[in-house]
């Protein structure tokens, strides 16, 4: 395989001292001795300096004393997680020492983060050799062999440029084998070249756009989309394109013109009518929507998902045809992929429940999480050991040590606690008053945090903050307030800026010790429901993020993950810090319960928010209907199989748990 120079250069940031570079031979002792040396004065002066870390690492790995560099490496790698021969060293070492695994884990982040990294290809090779050859190990040999197909490729299209700059197939190819590599900034440009070349050309157009949105530019994206629509209106499928990225921007006016328009062109697209149903019902427009879904399903009935989104919008009846053509279908469901027949079974799932043919209905949850489960790989041991290591950081003491230094906002709002549990209808009721922009299920509290810790490399996400200066809290606090308020200038129509600005992303709830310490004046509601029906309503979704809710044993160790991490903050943070909501409270007495939380995030009363399905406002969860409709009791204390099916949930969740227990 043949590598350009530019594709074996260090990435960006990485230390060039105390690295073994690929083909490197192994140092004399006389120049050990003096990047030791180097390495203790670092070390000696900050005990935390990552360079002088990932040095005295190297140098143990150099002296073949792979356990004692572990943990310099180990902690190198942590204040340098873009750091690509960190790990690759890391690897070395782990696997050296006997710990193949871990050593397979770090060797594939180098690579992740440099793809053009011939030798941790190689030493993951070995690693997976020692291993044996399972399964896993031979999907990962494929992976491994798509990325040097990749690199050869680059090479290729690199070469064929250079003889002629203007070689539109080469162009094309660099940019695709680049984009699968992850190197979407070096993709977009042989994208760009191209659409240069050919301005109206719908394909170029798409792949600079594709490539834009991995690196999550938007704007940027759209624009390109737009150049090409002024070159050519009549092009449907950008006008699609065009609206799905900007009701992904959360630009829905703008949308909902693009997406008229690829209609108007295209009407009888099933993709389009998808596209413009999920805009109208995420504005409140339910049954426009539900129209689209059914034009949808007529012009494309053989693709499930068209069902599965017409059943979590509306009630099916027995004698509805959409409800026959589902059962056809299913039996035929052999002619359908992996993915089909998991959707198809969510949508039979959803409908029947609403007949109430439950026995039904769950066989085929049953099978829709069994097929999702298999698609989706998910390992809950990291997830409890981050939780725990979260209680162990977030003492009553730690958290004292920053008492009264926080940023003095009252302006945001976290609702924390399990998908299913009445959070959405909570946010509504918040987002209904006049003084509350209701943001959703936003990433700005960890795109925030991310970032810090890129800033600030003595600091990791998921330890307090003690060790930042109170200027360095505030500026991290300052950041997150202008995304929230860059999110609310889009369709906030208030006379003024919104007093409180919700943000609904329900695992935040690991979050909580940070939150406190950034804004002490903040508010934090808890929603908490009836256990097993939280995790039985879960068991019935199909979540596209939250691959911990595929296997009922899986469901309910993360259901115990959460109550202890609740737990955890009630004990080390002041009684009044945390607000519980239940839905079942709520459900018994709206306004009371509607009362008690508007004042609790002190704001005036508003009648408004007992109306709160009235309320025109974006939502994206899976309760988008529920939110629209008066409240009803159906939810509460919904029908359960019997015990043995729902043993491996009983056992996960463990016993004696009271029915409405969030403690």
């Amino acid at each position: 395989m043949r590598e350009t120079n530019e594709d074996i250069q260090p990435a960006a940031g990485e230390a060039a001292s105390g690295c073994l570079p690929s083909g490197t031979a192994v140092p004399t002792e006389a120049t050990t001795d003096d990047a030791l040396r180097y390495a203790l004065t670092r070390l000696t002066q900050a005990p935390d300096h990552p360079e002088g870390l990932l040095l005295m690492g190297t140098i143990h790995t150099w002296r073949k004393q792979f356990e004692q560099a572990v943990p310099f490496l180990q902690r190198a790698k942590t204040l340098m997680p873009d750091n690509a021969e960190a790990f690759n060293t890391l690897g070395l070492a782990l696997h050296e020492s006997g710990r193949t695994e871990e050593a397979i884990s770090s060797f594939r982040k180098a690579i992740d983060l440099r793809p053009s990294f011939p030798d941790a290809r190689a030493r993951l090779r070995q690693a997976l050799a020692a291993r044996g050859h399972t399964t896993d190990n031979i999907e990962q040999y494929r992976a491994v062999l798509a990325i040097e197909a990749r690199m050869e490729a680059i090479a290729r299209h690199r070469a064929a440029l250079a003889a002629d700059p203007q070689d539109m197939a080469a162009l094309t190819g660099l940019g695709h084998a680049l984009h699968a590599a992850g190197r979407h900034e070096e993709a977009a440009e042989p994208f760009r070249t191209a659409l240069t070349h050919t301005p109206a050309c719908p394909d170029a157009a798409r792949n600079l756009a594709q490539a834009l949105v991995a690196l999550n530019r938007l704007d940027e994206a759209i624009a390109c989309y737009r150049s090409v629509l002024e070159q050519d209106p009549s092009l449907h499928a950008i006008h699609a394109a065009t609206g799905t990225l900007l009701r992904k921007a959360g630009r829905h006016a703008e949308a909902i013109h693009h997406l008229e328009q690829a209609h108007a062109l295209r009407p009888d697209d099933a993709p389009i009518h998808a596209a413009l149903a999920q805009l109208l019902q995420e504005q409140g427009h339910i049954d426009a929507a539900i129209a689209h879904r059914r034009r949808a399903i007529a012009l494309a009935p053989e693709e499930p998902s068209h069902y599965l989104a017409l059943a979590r919008l509306t009630k099916l009846a027995p004698d509805d045809p959409a409800l026959a053509a589902m059962h056809a279908l299913a039996g035929r469901e052999e002619t359908l992929d992996d993915r089909g027949r998991m959707t198809l079974h969510f949508a039979l799932g959803k409908a029947l429940a609403d007949l109430g043919r439950n026995q039904e209905s769950f066989d085929h949850l049953l099978k829709a999480n069994a097929i999702r489960r298999r698609l989706v790989p998910y390992d809950e041991k990291p997830v409890a050991r981050a939780a725990k290591a979260v209680r162990e950081h977030f003492t009553a003491e730690a958290l004292a040590a920053t008492a009264g230094t926080g940023h003095p906002s009252s302006r945001p709002i976290f609702i924390v606690g399990m998908p299913r549990s009445g959070s959405t209808l909570v946010e509504q009721i918040l987002a209904s008053h006049p003084d509350v922009y209701g943001a959703g299920e936003v990433s700005t509290l960890t795109d925030t945090l991310k970032d810090a810790a890129k800033r600030f490399p003595t600091w990791q996400v998921g330890t307090p903050l003690a060790c930042l200066s109170a200027q360095d809290r505030h500026a991290i606090a300052e950041e997150y307030l202008q995304r929230l308020d860059k999110l609310a200038a889009i369709d906030w129509t208030g006379d003024h800026p919104p007093a409180r600005i919700t943000n609904k992303m329900l695992d935040n709830f690991f979050h909580i010790g940070i939150i406190r310490q950034l804004w002490p004046n903040a508010r934090i509601i808890h929603t908490c429901r009836d256990p097993i029906d939280t995790c039985l309503s879960c068991f019935s979704i199909s979540f596209d993020n939250l691959d911990f809710t595929f296997d009922l044993g899986e469901l309910g160790r993360y259901h115990r993950q959460y109550q202890q991490q609740m737990a955890h903050w009630r004990q080390v943070l002041p009684a009044d810090a945390i607000l519980d909501v239940h839905y079942e409270d709520i459900v018994e007495d709206l306004e009371a319960n509607a009362r008690r939380i508007i004042a609790w995030c002190g704001l005036p009363w508003n009648d408004a928010c007992l109306r709160f399905h009235e309320t025109r406002r974006l939502v994206r969860t899976s309760s988008v209907a529920q939110v629209r409709k008066p409240l009803y009791r159906t939810a509460v204390g919904r029908w359960r199989p019997d015990n043995e099916t729902l043993r491996p949930l009983l056992e996960a969740l463990g016993t004696g748990i009271p029915k409405t227990d969030c403690n």
